[in-house]
This record gives C-alpha cells, structure tokens and sequence, in this order.
C-alpha cells in the first residue's frame, strides 16, 4: 500500500530538480545549432534513468513469499489455426462466447494497471495471438505505456512471416516460435494441420529482421521426437537461436502419461554425449529456463524444467486468460475474473484489491506432476499455446548405400534438405544465413520423408529412395535350439554381454489388402480420419523404437536409423509397406523391423476399417538381415 505515495514523492522531488517526462527521467534541453538525440537514443536514455531510480515494488504485486511479479502473459484469444496434440484435444474445445471475452480496450485497461504497478515485460499468448485481427495495434498500444520494457509474442508461427514487420514497427521486442520437430510429415501429425513449411519462413523471417536471440520452443514427447534433440541442437552452430526443450506437462484433454515426458537430466546426458564440451550459462533469478552454450556456435539452448526441476521459487509470472481470468499459476485451476469486476464498475483501487488478494493466495510451489496430472484444469489452449509453449548431419542418419532396401518402380525422392532450400531460394537477408542450407546439411546422410510424390505414376508413397540391393551372402546357419528359453523350457532373456558390437541392419515386409473403395480414398488422401500413409508411417517408426516394451524378450535397442516406406499397389488395391531399422550393438533388429511393418500395416486398417472390414493384414515377413555371429539372410 505504501509503493504508491512513496513512487509519486520521487517523482515530484525530481520534477523540482530538472524538467521531466511524465516518469520523472530527465528531459535534455538542447541548445541553439546543436544536433538533438534520435528517438531510440532519447528511450534508452529514459530507460537507464527508471532503472537507476525505480521506486519500491507495488505491495499488491508480491505475494506472501516475497515474490514480486514483474511478468504478464495475456491470451488474446482461445482459437488456435493448428491442433497440437499436446495442447488440445482431438474433438476440440469449448469456446467462450465472444461476448464473454476481453475486448480490446479492456486488454489495455488491465496491462495499463498491471504496468503502473510494476509489470516491465507483457507477452501475448493464446490460442494463437495472431490470429486476433487488431494483434498489431494492440502491440502499439501497449508500446506507449511508460515502464514497460519488453512486448513479447509467443506464436506457432504460421502466420510470423506476414506479420513480423507490422509488429516489428508497432513496437514488438521479443518472439517465442513453437516447433517440435524438423520433418514435415511429423509436424502434420504433431499438430493434425500443414503448414511446416510457413513456420520455417517465420522463423527466417525473424532472423532476417535482426531478432536475436529467436526462441524456439520444443515440447520433447517420448517415442514421438525425442530423437530430434541433436537436430535441433545443430540449428545453433550457425543461427542466432534459443531452442528450449519443454518437458511434457499434463493438461486436461492432453492425456498426459509420466512415459511420455523426456526430463531434463535425461535429455542433457544426451547432448553431452554428443557435445562433451556444453557449457553452462547464468540466467537470470527469474528465469524458467536452464540454458546451455556450445563454443563456438551462434546460438545456444535451453531446458524448461517444469517437471523435474520446479522453478517456482523464483517465478516471477501472472495470467490473464482470454476470457478475462487472473491465473497466479499455471499449474493452478484457482482463478478470478476481473472481466466480471471490470464491467460491474470496479475502481483502479477494487481492482488492485482483488489483484493482490489473488496473488497473496499464491502457494510456494505447484502439486508435482502426478498430483498435477489429476487435478482438473483448463485444456492448454484456453490459458496459452504452452508458453509455447535449432550446421551438421542428423542424428539419426539415412542408411547407406548399403541400404538392402531396394523399391522398383518409384522415383527418388527429392531431400529434406534439398526441397527447404528450394522453397528459401533468394530469401537470404543481411547478416541471415539461409536457412534451409544450414539445417541438416548436405550429402548422403540426411532425413527423406514427403506424403507425396512430385509427379509420377505412383500417386503416393512415403520415405521412397532407391538403394543398391545388398549382395547375398549364402544361406546362414540356423540352430536347432531355442534361444529364449532355458534347460527347463521357461522363457528366458538371451545374455548378449559377451557379443561383440557389429553393424546390424534388417528389412521386414507387410502387405494390406484394402480392397477398390478404401484403395481408392487412401490414393486420394480424401479419408476422415486424415492422410493414412503418414500416419502409418509414423507409427511404423514409433513402434521400431518402442518394440523391447512391446515383445517381452527382446532386448532395448539404440537404433541409429529407422526407414518406413509405403507404396501404392493399384492391381491389387493394396498397400506394400517396408520397414528398414540398423543399429550397431550385440543383438540384431529383425524384431524391431518386423515390429515397424507390422505396427504400420495395422493403423493403415484402424485408418480405413469405417469404410471397409474386409481388409487383410499379411505378408508380414523378414526380407533381410544382415551383421551377427549367424551370418546374413536374404529372402529370395
């Protein structure tokens, strides 16, 4: 209650000192033929000064810890243009009336108040804040209000390209993009929409712009990109990014498992086997990011630790949802409408009571993850896009020219690489490398995946590169034991500790018979439930590196590479899928290729059954193997 009187006692001192701007920072008069400060000049001059001489922090601002809450995060709207699967559910949500939601002017009423109070830095949320049509004024609007330091916008970045410049003029400081992966067809999936190709131009677009550093929000899901960490990594060698992985949080709707969340510690050790050299960087006491460096690159990375490692000691943050809610945690289902005070004619005074009352209640820390998980809360979407919630080879190359996996009849297909650079051709900016060409690289280990062939017979397929078969090596020699039982025919796990470490590669087979009407939808991409062949494609590869949990005895294996290809057999209204896995180590990976087609050809069935039950599922069957004390195997 006493930061007010002791703020405006500081101001009139120092208005009976020398000529002031409404903060109380120092105007210069200039002399007669002398040059006067340029704009910037003059605001970093009045900022330096607010910052010398800031008065006490507001009392209705600090909770009962001390924490004072110097951030605000506001949702300008709840719809959203993409359907994260993290984020939303599938069916959708709710949607608040547009009667019920804030209104412009009372965005500005609000964020005048909350500034006033202490806040220096917004950040607009959603939904998808871009979509609000008067984004860009709202931006302008707020960059008028005295105190305020940083506007923030946190975004899926569809729509960045188009409007960064706006945004940039109107007053916009920081941006936060969200992308969980680097292969397009996995993004389709991620978020059940297209439009990689548009985030990847905002990004550019941002970069070009001179936004430094650029954050890039990851939400890491196990089985789903945890193997793109070192990708994204790569992306800081030669651009000016933050990539921050976010750990999966429970929401309601996002049907949260413990399984699926990738910690921070566990994502470390594996930066670090790859990059020994990481270093730590300070951060600041407010911060919720853990960041990282590599030397030597331009950009660096970050761990938002929400779950393992709380960081709710020092949080600094309040929300105002869309429809007019203050949120003093994001983990907390404790809300109070100020939209509600605010159209019944509350004062500044009310308000700041109702304010401080809210965030006195703030407890010391959030329930834990499983607590969290049970508690019921909004869906993501309607508090915020997850705070939305990265020069080098892949992590997980192509296989070889030693690939055994040979498809007739497709054409190759143009790289991951190869078409980003297409698609970013003459867009370099000053200072901006181009993208596309700094990503995976060039040369022969580099990701292919497309959902659609460019312009051929086939009308569809996926992952289609046409390799060298490998040459056979004549039959292998077979035992006349089993392997996984023991003396007294009780199932038993094979020891491989003394096996030696080879190069071990396998190619499995299946076949679905769709029949002519599920055929005939399935080549035309025009199925309710969305493209089959990326789906089951996907699930294919997911399956390869979940099949130790799936077969009982089968041994954990890192797989350096996974290849799921699915072409379209017109003569006989099927599906021919092929899964290639490899893997250096002491057990072979037939199971996890067998595991990949098979995986692969049931969900092409789940995508299709509503149409048709008379589909068949077969020719499940291992076309090759290579590497092991066995010998190799090839199915002639």
């Amino acid at each position: 209650m006493a930061a007010r009187p002791v703020s405006r006692m500081l101001r009139r001192v120092l208005r009976s000192s020398v000529r002031s701007c409404s903060s109380g920072a120092p105007v210069t008069q200039h002399r007669p033929g002398e040059p006067s400060q340029t704009a910037a000049e003059e605001l970093s001059r009045r900022r330096q000064f607010l910052r010398e001489h800031a008065a006490p922090f507001s009392a209705f601002l600090t909770d009962s810890f001390g924490r004072q809450h110097s951030y605000l995060r506001i949702s300008l709207t709840e719809k959203c243009n993409l359907r994260c699967q993290y984020c939303m559910p599938e069916e959708g949500v709710p949607l608040t009336p547009k009667a019920d939601l804030l209104t412009t002017e009372e965005i500005l009423t609000l964020a005048r108040l909350f500034v006033k109070e202490g806040v220096d830095k917004i950040r607009l949320t959603g939904g998808e804040p871009l979509i609000r049509p008067d984004v860009v004024d709202i931006v302008a609007q707020l960059h008028r209000l005295e105190g305020l330091r940083t506007i923030g916008v946190t975004t899926n970045g569809i729509n960045l390209a188009r409007l960064l410049p706006q945004l940039q003029k109107a007053g916009l400081s920081a941006i936060n993009i969200s992308l969980d992966t680097l292969v397009p067809a996995k993004f389709e999936f991620i978020v059940r929409r297209k439009g990689f190709h548009k985030v990847m131009e905002g990004i550019h677009k941002a970069i070009e712009l001179g936004y430094s550093p650029v954050k890039v929000n990851c939400v890491v899901m196990r089985g789903l990109n945890e193997d793109e960490l070192l990708d994204f990594v790569a992306l800081t060698k030669g651009l000016p990014l933050d990539v921050r992985f976010i750990e999966y949080m429970p929401f309601d709707g996002n049907k949260w498992n413990f399984k699926k969340m990738v910690s921070y510690k566990e994502m470390l050790d594996t930066l670090r086997q790859q990059w020994p050299e990481l270093e730590k960087l300070p951060e600041e006491e407010s911060s919720t990011a853990r960041a990282f460096k590599i030397p030597g690159f331009r950009g660096q990375l970050s761990f938002i630790t929400s779950m393992s490692e709380h960081f709710c000691g020092t949080c600094n943050r309040l929300r105002i949802t869309a429809d007019g809610n203050l949120k003093v945690c994001l983990f907390g289902n404790s809300e109070v409408s100020l939209r509600d005070h605010l159209r019944a004619g509350a004062s500044e005074e009310e308000l700041l009571q109702i304010i401080g009352a809210a965030v006195g209640r703030k407890k010391r820390q959030h329930a834990g993850m499983f607590s969290i998980a049970q508690m019921k809360n909004r869906p993501m979407i309607l508090i915020e896009l997850l705070l939305m919630l990265q020069d080098s080879p892949p992590a997980i190359p192509s296989i070889s020219s030693q690939d055994p996996f040979r498809v007739q009849g497709i054409r190759h297909r143009v790289s991951f690489s190869n078409q980003m650079a297409t698609l970013w051709k003459g867009r370099r900016g000053p200072g901006a490398p181009l993208l596309a060409q700094r990503w995976l690289g060039s040369g022969p280990s580099q990701r292919r995946c497309s959902s659609r062939l460019d312009s051929d017979t086939n009308p569809k397929c996926l992952s289609a590169v046409s390799r060298t078969p490998a040459t056979a090596s004549g039959p292998p020699p077979t035992s006349d034991q089993l392997t996984h039982v023991d003396a007294e025919g009780r199932a038993a796990m094979v020891d491989v500790g003394g096996k030696p470490d080879t190069e071990r590669v396998a190619v499995a087979s299946a076949v679905v018979l769709l029949g002519p009407v599920a055929f005939k939808l399935v080549q035309n991409n025009q199925l309710k439930k969305g493209d089959a062949l990326v789906v089951a494609q996907l699930a294919g590869v997911q399956a390869a590196k979940q099949t130790s949990q799936l077969i009982p005895l089968c041994h954990h294996v890192a797989l350096s590479h996974v290849q799921v290809q699915l072409e379209l057999d017109s003569t006989r209204h099927a599906v021919g899928i092929q899964a290639s896995c490899r893997a250096r180590g002491p057990t072979g990976v037939e199971m996890e290729a067998l595991t990949a087609a098979a995986v692969a050809a049931l969900t092409l069935y789940d995508m299709c059954k509503a149409v048709s039950r008379d589909i068949v599922v077969g020719e499940i069957k291992l076309i090759s193997k290579t590497g092991g004390q066995r010998g190799d195997f090839h199915r002639t």
